[in-house]
């Protein structure tokens, strides 16, 4: 078969199982195409071919955790050999207007793919892409399951809640309600059998009611009821996940809301810690909210700006030590333990603000102001230690 003739079918028929088999022919490889949520919608290999991984994915409609975090994030089409496979597979995303639609896999099981023409395999991936692209439009292969319908809403797909409740209760999710939402990041994550979703099944055991679902590289699941962070630190430990707990949704309506102030925390966490960690979201609330007043465009007022140029010159830390006195509640005593210095410096420092910059202290509808002007500040100069928890890494002492 030849590249013509692959288009030929593409332009004049609408099956995707067809493509599929047409792409086998073209590189006589087994070919199996995913989704974005890591759902195989179709594939083809010969009747006497074996293969751990490919078989347990096909059978199970979804690649596991430990494949499909191999695949979001790359941008263009690489190599991988699975740990329980003799074979190369070479894994490409499927790009539609900027955005992934899905993935091609081929398993080289006699690596013809090294001599596979580039442009040959670009026109194959491009026309695959169009092809989700059209099957995600009109509703194709498993978009009208649970998991379906909450990806939907994540991808903003709902403007109105009813119609959400009736296309969710059409579902099975019609007693769905739960109270969180748990985001699993898998680049650490390791499982030395890679057929089995070893840590799908320790959270249903756990959690039998949590739906875990892959979005975007990430798993997703969802619990009813305040999280015991021991439980999931032990989670994290043992398989080496970077876990983060959303505060509480508000139904389910509101997963967008959840999911994006969640992986907003998660993008913030991740540079910053090379370790495998488990955290709650409401921890993080007040970094967020000062984060959000500064991508805002908000500005520290006039008095603590001079205070920040002040420290700025002289290296002098009058905004710390105001931050913590407002905290501190203008305690002395607290304000000297917290900064590990001595009163008398504290009271130095306090008189010359009062004096020297016109810092209104004494004045109570001014508190807010400075104590929010003093964190802005305080951030900009890169003190996130000063608004961030402990963060607790798995398994470190």
């Amino acid at each position: 078969m030849d590249i013509q003739a692959f288009l030929d079918d593409f332009m004049n028929t609408d099956d995707l199982h067809l493509l599929v088999k047409d792409v086998y022919e073209l590189f006589r490889c087994p070919v199996m195409l995913v989704d974005v949520a890591f759902r195989a919608l179709a594939w083809h290999a010969p009747a006497d071919f074996r293969d751990v991984p490919f078989d347990s994915s096909a059978a199970r409609g979804t690649l596991t955790y430990e494949t499909s975090s191999l695949l979001a994030g790359d941008a263009g089409a690489h190599y991988v050999t699975l740990e329980d496979s003799p074979y190369r597979r070479r894994i490409s995303p499927l790009v539609t207007g900027g955005a992934v639609t899905g993935y091609l896999i081929l398993v080289d099981v006699e690596g013809r793919l090294k001599g596979a023409d580039a442009h040959v395999l670009a026109s194959v991936e491009a026309a695959l892409a169009k092809q989700l692209t059209l099957e995600t439009g009109r509703g194709g292969p498993a978009l009208n399951t649970g998991e379906a319908v909450l990806q939907s809403l994540m991808e903003g797909r709902f403007e109105d809640e009813a119609l959400f409740r009736l296309q969710a209760d059409a579902a099975g999710l019609q007693h769905f309600d739960p109270q969180r939402l748990v985001m699993v990041n898998l680049e650490l994550y390791h499982n030395a059998n890679w057929s089995e979703n070893a840590l799908q099944n320790a959270i249903l055991s756990v959690f039998p009611d949590s739906r875990p679902m892959l979005n975007g590289g990430a798993l997703l699941f969802f619990i009813n009821s305040a999280p015991d962070m021991e439980l999931f630190r032990t989670l994290a430990k043992q398989f080496s996940l970077r876990l983060l707990v959303s505060e509480p949704m508000g139904g389910l309506f509101h997963l967008p809301q959840a999911h994006a102030a969640a992986q907003r925390i998660m993008d913030y966490l991740l540079p910053r810690t090379p370790h495998p960690f488990a955290a709650a979201a409401e921890d993080f609330h007040g970094l967020m909210l000062l984060r959000g007043l500064a991508e805002g465009g908000a500005t520290p007022c006039e008095e603590v700006r001079r205070l920040a140029e002040r420290d700025a010159e002289e290296q002098s830390p009058y905004c710390l030590t105001l931050y913590a006195y407002l905290c501190c509640r203008h305690s002395l005593q607290e304000t000297s333990a917290r900064l590990f210095t001595h009163r008398n410096t504290v009271l130095y420092r306090v008189r010359r603000m009062k004096e020297d910059f016109a810092i209104p202290l004494d004045a109570p509808d001014r508190q807010l102001s400075l104590l929010t002007s003093c964190a802005m500040v305080l951030l900009a100069q890169g003190r996130d230690e000063l608004f961030l928890p402990k963060l607790e890494i798995a398994g470190k002492a």
